[in-house]
């Protein structure tokens, strides 16, 4: 009986996966919308008081997205009075979506990543990953190994989408 080789193990390829740095922390949305009067206006006064009545204790260590999901005209300043209130509290806060919250924990996380280790490899960028990956993390991740690899590939190691590949 013949032995099985491996040879995706034996080429040398080292498969980074950014859903591996997904972050652990909670995702909470802070909707505007809950202190519109009517659905419809904000009150500066009465907006003021419903933030002094919350117990922002239970956004620590979070990852906040403020955002107003009724149809209406929102100064600016209700986000930044939201923002005030979560500062120092939660992890990160940002104006959007949950998408907005990865977009830019993704950021921090590949200016982060030490690309030491993928100098001269051929590396694989992980597509189909366990965790939400923004595509916009691809795009970054891919800026940042293009000046060290010696190739880079997209997918699966069974089935790649060559990127580059470095010309001698």
């Amino acid at each position: 009986m013949e032995e099985i080789e491996n040879k995706i193990a034996k080429s040398g390829l080292i498969t980074l996966d950014l859903g591996d740095y997904y972050p652990k922390e909670s995702h909470i949305l802070f909707d505007i919308k809950d202190y519109l009067y009517e659905g419809l206006i904000l009150k500066e006064k009465d907006f003021r008081k419903s933030l002094s009545e919350i117990d922002w204790k239970s956004y620590n260590n979070t990852l906040v997205a403020i955002t107003c999901s009724a149809d209406a005209i929102i100064p600016s300043w209700a986000y930044l009075l939201v923002a005030n209130h979560l500062t120092g509290i939660a992890k990160l806060v940002v104006f959007g979506s949950f998408e907005d919250i990865d977009k830019e924990v993704y950021t921090h996380i590949i200016d982060n990543i030490p690309i030491e280790k993928y100098k001269d490899k051929k590396v694989i960028v992980k597509g189909c990953s366990h965790k939400p990956v923004p595509q916009n993390a691809y795009i970054q991740m891919v800026q940042k190994l293009l000046p060290v690899v010696s190739s880079l590939m997209f997918g699966e190691a069974c089935s790649t989408v060559p990127i580059y590949k470095k010309k001698n």
